[in-house]
């Protein structure tokens, strides 16, 4: 009954982490480019009684051990990267990755951090930047002065255009062999670990890599109806943990209350 009591426990730890991480994704329904995580549990060491195979003489075998477990552990939190729905903006600096691939961005410590959010902006030396400011690198250049049009293809051919004339350039993507090995640093960036692998440059829409469009913005892609779904299994495996604890409890004070 003691065990009762630890495992349950354990059951209701991991399922309120469970309750965390799809809150946390409810909470970035609308956050642009984000990836919904999923928990990833795995059961205890179990006491083990008697073990399978073990001998009972006369040349006879246990066909089955006597275990019982002492209950689960969260191991996991998986970022899915499937594909978000694309959101039609009109902006000029707004750009979607259709497929795979991230953009390249500078922190101000000078390491990279990559985002798949394109909801870009300009500072004041015409850098292309993100939300917070930090500068998009990966081929982009400084928007010049005066520009009249910007062109982005989905190949990331790029130009600037202005009454003088017009600049070309190249954007590259960068991509992972485990992106679920990055790991979240919030405002919507991810760095490289030694599980996702380092960063491998590429031109959109080749070899692998996902196309730009251009005035669109990626969605999350969490979805609502699902999520609700897994709320109320957490709910309900929480509840019966819970009642394993009292009915646990119930026996102990039963037991305690026997009189010779």
């Amino acid at each position: 009954m003691l065990r009762a009591l630890y495992a349950s426990a354990s059951g209701m730890q991991s399922q309120q982490l469970n309750l965390d991480v799809i809150s946390n994704n409810l909470a970035n329904v609308n956050t642009t480019g984000f990836k919904e995580s999923r928990p990833q549990f795995q059961d205890l060491l179990y006491d083990t009684t008697k073990a399978a195979g073990s001998q009972q003489g006369g040349g006879n075998q246990l066909p089955a051990s006597l275990q019982v477990g002492q209950g689960s552990v969260p191991v996991a939190t998986e970022r899915i990267f499937t594909q978000g729905e694309l959101s039609q903006t009109g902006g000029n600096l707004d750009i979607a990755i259709q497929g795979n691939g991230f953009f390249e961005v500078q922190m101000p410590d000078g390491t990279l951090a990559y985002t798949r959010d394109g909801a870009f902006k300009t500072d004041s030396q015409g850098r292309v930047v993100t939300s917070e400011g930090y500068p998009v690198q990966g081929g982009f250049q400084p928007v010049p002065p005066g520009v009249t049009n910007i062109t982005i293809t989905t190949s990331g051919a790029a130009t600037y255009t202005t009454a003088s004339g017009s600049t070309n350039f190249q954007i590259q993507l960068a991509n992972f062999n485990n992106p679920g090995g990055l790991d979240a640093q919030g405002h919507n960036l991810y760095k490289e670990t030694p599980a996702s692998g380092t960063p491998q440059l590429g031109t959109p829409g080749a070899n692998g890599y996902g196309q730009l469009e251009q005035g669109s913005l990626e969605l999350s892609n969490v979805s609502v109806v699902q999520e609700m779904v897994n709320l109320i299994l957490a709910q309900r495996a929480y509840e019966v943990n819970s009642k394993a604890v009292q009915a646990a409890d119930e026996m102990m004070q039963t037991s305690n209350n026997l009189q010779r």
